[in-house]
């Protein structure tokens, strides 16, 4: 479920920011296009207004050049002729511009052609004036009045032209401007339909997102119930697990008592019978060396049948304790103690860790020393020559003093780790395979646990919990 809700909340996630790209790259394209457009309408009003005002230009550097000549005329002064001279040059320059601006469009130009030729010809009549008037010591003779005529009409017929051409410009430049008013509205259009659009999409993803969030918090609500039931459930099956280990080592341990029990009686009967009859064979017959050595040998291994019978019985025969209040830290130091000789013969390191509290339990100390020191014992003989390293662990956990006692010997496999706890089982060359049954025997007398757990190259760790008190 919860993977459900993540891959929708996902899913519409990437169909948001997929909307708002296509809207912002729509958005792009309309703004780059209608910009291009209005640059374009932009560079044309600019193109048209300079031909507009270069005409202004002419025309009043024309008039200039017109005033300065009736100056010269009415004040006979040379300084008046400077605006005369000046327009000219400026007149030429004007025009240069005026045919690359209209470089594109043939009919301008033979208009602007035309101009040119009028204000040529205004010119020719200006300096032919002039020339006439200093001829005749600056007097206005009729010729004069002729060329100011003709004058007359060829700045008439610049001002028309001028006033045509200009009002060429305005009329594409007036259709110019209203389409540039158009693309600028069109632009406030996309900028506000994509103000509306981002705000609903985000309006959109605020609703989703926290009408998801809410789903995927009671999700994960539900998905930590369920892990914190699990979890409570494995615990319980650990503990469970582990009751049942404990059980099944403690029916183990009953029922191999009561094998023991059967074995040492069935075989005690005929061990009396034979130590009967080898006293008897002895006061019946004449002693030779080999009679006594056969009726010693018959004797000595029926006594050592008895004795291992008996070591297997005091090991499968819950012990008799004589409890009292000890620290079971201290426990395990005693046997340290008894075992320091071994450690120090084999090299071993001894990392202790115990807890802060003095974890006292109700208990046969010696009885639980030497359950202690079988263990260790056999962490030392597992272990190599100045590698090995002992573990001893102790804290007070639900009511338990547990002791952890690990080393990292080479280890048993499942096989030998499932029979660890059996009488005459051992992987020790010169073992009797009964000191760790011995140990089961005192701990389970105890009324407490012992649990092996063994990895082969790593190390085998023993965990002893008794009642804390």
């Amino acid at each position: 479920m919860l993977v459900n809700i993540v891959d929708r909340i996902a899913d519409r996630v990437r169909r948001g920011y997929l909307s708002a790209f296509t809207l912002l790259l729509c958005s792009y394209i309309l703004s780059f296009y209608t910009t291009q457009q209005l640059l374009k309408q932009a560079n044309w009003l600019n193109h048209t207004n300079a031909i507009i005002n270069n005409l202004n230009v002419l025309q009043s550097a024309v008039n200039d050049g017109e005033s300065s000549f009736r100056g010269y005329l009415i004040i006979k002064d040379e300084k008046f002729l400077d605006r005369y001279k000046a327009s000219i040059p400026l007149i030429d320059s004007l025009f240069l511009k005026l045919t690359a601006l209209t470089s594109d469009n043939a009919a301008q130009l033979r208009k602007f052609d035309t101009l040119g030729n009028l204000i040529k010809d205004k010119y020719f009549l200006l300096s032919s004036g002039l020339a006439i008037f200093k001829k005749h010591n600056y007097q206005v003779t009729d010729s004069m009045k002729i060329f100011g005529y003709k004058g007359k009409k060829a700045m008439d017929d610049i001002r028309g032209l001028v006033f045509k051409l200009q009002n060429e410009e305005s009329q594409p430049m007036l259709q110019r401007s209203q389409r540039l008013s158009s693309f600028y509205n069109f632009i406030k259009i996309i900028n506000i339909s994509s103000l509306i659009v981002a705000i609903l999409l985000t309006f959109y993803s605020i609703v989703t997102f926290t009408k998801e969030n809410k789903a995927k918090k009671q999700a994960d609500l539900n998905a930590k119930e369920f892990r914190e039931q699990l979890e409570m459930r494995v615990k319980e099956l650990a503990t469970v697990n582990k009751e049942l280990v404990e059980l099944r080592s403690i029916e183990k341990f009953a029922v191999t008592g009561r094998i023991s029990r059967t074995i040492a009686h069935e075989v005690r009967n005929p061990l009396t019978n034979i130590n009967l009859a080898a006293e008897h064979l002895r006061g019946e017959i004449t002693p030779t060396p080999d009679t006594d050595l056969l009726l010693e040998m018959v004797t000595r291994n029926s006594n050592r049948i008895n004795q291992l019978i008996s070591d297997l019985l005091n090991t499968t025969k819950l012990t008799q304790l004589d409890f009292e209040k000890i620290s079971l830290n201290k426990v395990l130091d005693e046997s340290l103690k008894f075992a320091q000789d071994r450690l120090e013969l084999k090299g071993i390191k001894v990392i202790k860790n115990y807890g802060t509290d003095l974890c006292y339990v109700l208990a046969d100390t010696e009885k639980l020393k030497i359950a202690f020191l079988n263990i260790i014992v056999n962490a030392i003989e597992a272990m190599e020559p100045e590698n090995g390293i002992l573990h001893i662990n102790t804290e007070v956990k639900n009511g338990q003093c547990t002791a952890v006692i690990s080393d990292n010997g080479k280890g048993m496999n499942k096989e030998h780790l499932s029979k660890l706890f059996e009488p005459y089982f051992t992987t020790k060359q010169n073992g009797t395979g009964l000191g760790l049954a011995h140990t089961q025997n005192i701990i389970i007398s105890h009324k407490a646990s012992i649990l092996a757990d063994s990895e082969v190259g790593k190390g085998t760790s023993f965990t002893v919990s008794l009642k804390y008190v």
